[in-house]
């Protein structure tokens, strides 16, 4: 995995909401890095999973935080993008219940949303998937994972809990 040093005004934007990248395994972070030559959204979305939950995922093991992930949506371009809508609209129950800390519980939650839908509602993404995180106990999660055409970077929100 490969960080972008230069980052766009919305990346940034949307860091001072969420974060910047970080291997705290807790609270959020955004992660802006160059995208997967193979166009493996999927496994560059677990890699940050594992680089965010940093020495988390070494003491609680590979099997308690792989319990809780799994792929909750993969955006359908033909509804149209509308990260908010989207988040809110997921039916999976475990991922559900972080959509609203996510969307809602960020200092200025306006603003926080408005940079979500900068980001991940730009007509350059062609890919969008959300997973869901945890340790199989008290921590839970989200992950939104983006591949963006222009330039060929990925984007992603990383989410997570107790």
């Amino acid at each position: 995995m490969e960080f972008v040093t230069e980052k766009p005004r919305s990346i940034t934007d949307l860091e001072s909401f969420y974060g910047p990248p970080s291997q705290e395994g807790f609270a959020s972070a955004v992660f802006y890095v160059k995208s997967d030559p193979q166009g493996a959204l999927a496994g560059q979305a677990l890699e940050i999973y594992q680089y965010f939950t940093g020495e988390l995922w070494q003491r609680w093991g590979e099997d308690a935080w792989m319990s809780a992930w799994k792929e909750v949506y993969s955006r359908d371009d033909s509804a149209g993008k509308d990260i908010v809508r989207e988040l809110r609209a997921i039916e999976d129950p475990d991922a559900s219940f972080s959509v609203p800390m996510l969307l809602d519980n960020p200092a200025d939650a306006e603003h926080a949303r408005a940079a979500l839908s900068v980001v991940f509602d730009d007509p350059a993404i062609n890919e969008l998937r959300v997973f869901n995180l945890g340790d199989g106990g008290a921590m839970s999660g989200l992950l939104v994972a983006a591949q963006n055409t222009a330039p060929d970077t990925a984007v992603f929100l990383a989410f997570l809990l107790d």
